[in-house]
């Protein structure tokens, strides 16, 4: 079974249109197949792990003990198998690691540093090329300058896929072939 890592914004609440987007995204993947991973907590995480386990899906939660240090946090109930790291960086480089492909939903400056992480790691060649998917307008509209600017090579925007629905990124998911 291919891993999708989903990151994403834990500050969002059940009541925010961006969690039911991502309990959809969540459900999609586990209906076409994928087990998802997660950072495991609330937010996003917990929208993505709630959709995915309704749809009988495995979701996976990569924790660690330096944020349940900082708050009374643990995994959310949807995750049925828990991986924990010590540190941040170990949770972060697992997360990229043992990924098949990556889907980034709205998020502040965790989710824009795994991003950003995933996308250079594959640029240089230290993870091989993997669908990279950035969810809703939010990516588009932050990135939008740039990847206009003179400072990213346009031969560095073909590592980002934009989608805007759920069945979207799951057919590219699918499809996906990477670039030579």
């Amino acid at each position: 079974m291919k891993t999708v890592a989903v990151y994403g914004s834990s500050r969002i609440t059940a009541a925010e249109p961006e969690y039911a987007q991502a309990r959809e995204v969540g459900q999609a993947l586990a209906e076409a197949g994928f087990a998802v991973m997660t950072g495991g907590y609330n937010g996003i995480m917990e929208a993505i792990s709630q959709g995915a386990a309704a749809a009988g899906g495995h979701v996976i939660g990569i924790t660690t003990e330096a944020i349940e240090s900082m708050r009374t946090i643990k995994a959310n109930q949807w995750v049925n198998e828990e991986i924990k790291h010590v540190l941040f960086s170990d949770r972060l480089a697992y997360l990229v690691k043992y990924a098949d492909g990556y889907v980034t939903m709205p998020g502040g400056i965790g989710t824009l540093h795994e991003l950003v992480s995933v996308w250079e790691l594959m640029r240089l060649g230290e993870i091989p090329h993997r669908p990279l998917i950035c969810y809703g307008p939010f990516w588009q509209e932050m990135l939008e300058r740039m990847l206009n600017h003179e400072y990213v090579h346009p031969d560095y925007q073909q590592y980002l896929h934009f989608s805007n629905t759920p069945q979207d990124v799951v057919t590219y998911l699918q499809a996906f072939r990477p670039k030579e």
